[in-house]
């Protein structure tokens, strides 16, 4: 008959002094503790392995660790046997775990994400989406890891952004940072998603439309363009003259390479590349866009000719050739004209729109296809193409004699 072994009790293990050697007080079931030399007590389990004899782990140091906690490990510890699992391999793996854990940081995760996201994006969203990261959100929560991140943390690094003003850069950076911890969820490093919860705590902003004068404000702005040409550079100036006459948007006149521009012809054809319908992930638009230029506009790109043809750019940085000037130098340019707050690059679209049908009597239609946004279907995409450049190039040319008429 086996020896029977009587639990042990708080006080046997309080009273416990060490030896010379180390020796043991057994609990049952493998649980006992081991008395150092030095008076360290130690909780161990020992446990029969399959076909290699005996394993033991370790739960601890007492009193850290008491009687009642040891018992309950050996509990843990007998239930993963029962269920066929090696509870040396379990605690392994659980280590590993947690360094795995502990190493994927906010900022690698984050990146890991963002380098899956590269490819359906466009570069400059890759980039812009990168960069407001490496600016707001990683020097704030980048190198915890991000299983241990909690709400008043990334609380607190978005409301810094809001608190300097840039509410609508903060709600979007929330956004991001939600996807962000939707691909840790889906690569097992946590289970709960805290930007998600994130649903009030931080100002609304209210959603507005780009800044455009009115179309009974246009003689003044002209007016203002003139009073102030001596005071901008003559690329600056044709920019601005040229946002006027053909409304496309800003990016896609500023990043315009010479190439696309035959002045013999009178031609102005952007790839499809470089459209916002063309650079969409699922199903872009391949339609080039004819930007239908008026002997007007033909007359300022001419005259830029002469000036930026050496390069590679229509408006060329003026420190660095090799890139386009920046939607800035826009932006300031209208402002210098006292014109902040009223008048943005993306205004001179909402302007021709209201302005050509309201004044010109053009049909919605034909402006909609100048500005080159979506027409409602396959068929009317096709219409666009065959029946509406006829009808462009007379709005377009309209539209240069009414800002002339000003």
């Amino acid at each position: 008959m086996p020896r029977r072994v009587l639990p042990l009790t708080d006080v046997q293990i309080r009273n416990a002094k060490p030896r010379d050697k180390p020796y043991s007080l057994t609990d049952g079931h493998g649980l006992y503790i081991e008395i150092t030399p030095t008076g360290s007590k130690l909780w161990r389990m020992k446990f029969p392995q399959r076909g290699r004899g005996y394993n033991r782990l370790s739960f601890g140091a007492y009193p850290v660790v008491s009687l009642l906690e040891a018992r309950e490990k050996r509990f843990l510890t007998q239930r993963l046997m029962a269920q066929g699992i090696d509870p040396a391999q379990h605690r392994d793996d659980q280590k590993r775990q947690t360094l795995e854990k502990a190493s994927n940081t906010f900022e690698l995760v984050a990146r890991e994400w963002h380098g899956n996201k590269v490819p359906t994006w466009s570069a400059r969203t890759a980039d812009n989406t990168l960069r407001r990261l490496e600016l707001d959100i990683f020097p704030a929560i980048g190198r915890r890891p991000i299983h241990e991140i909690r709400h008043r943390e990334l609380i607190d690094a978005l409301r810094k952004i809001e608190s300097r003003g840039s509410h609508e850069v903060a709600h979007r950076l929330k956004a991001v940072c939600a996807q962000i911890f939707s691909y840790g969820i889906q690569i097992g490093l946590l289970e709960r998603n805290i930007a998600a919860d994130m649903k009030d705590v931080l100002k609304t902003v209210r959603q507005s439309h780009f800044a455009s004068i009115d179309t009974d404000d246009l003689p003044g702005f002209l007016d203002s363009i003139r009073r102030n040409e001596s005071r901008m550079l003559k690329p600056t100036l044709i920019c601005l003259r040229l946002m006027m006459l053909v409304f496309v948007r800003t990016s896609e006149l500023i990043e315009t390479p010479w190439s696309e521009i035959d002045l013999e012809k009178g031609e102005w054809i952007i790839p499809w590349q470089r459209m916002k319908r063309g650079r969409i992930t699922v199903n872009p638009d391949m339609t080039n866009h004819h930007v239908c230029l008026s002997w007007q506009a033909l007359l300022l790109l001419r005259e830029l000719h002469a000036i930026t043809s050496g390069g590679v750019y229509l408006f060329p940085n003026l420190r660095d050739h090799t890139r386009p000037i920046s939607n800035n130098t826009i932006l300031k340019s209208i402002e210098r004209m006292g014109y902040k707050g009223k008048m943005t690059g993306h205004g001179f679209r909402a302007l021709a729109m209201t302005t050509i049908k309201e004044r010109l009597g053009y049909r919605h239609e034909v402006i909609d296809r100048q500005l080159a946004h979506a027409p409602p279907d396959k068929l009317s995409a096709a219409y666009d193409r065959a029946q509406y450049l006829a009808e462009r190039k007379a709005m377009m040319q309209a539209w240069a004699d009414y800002i002339d008429s000003l």
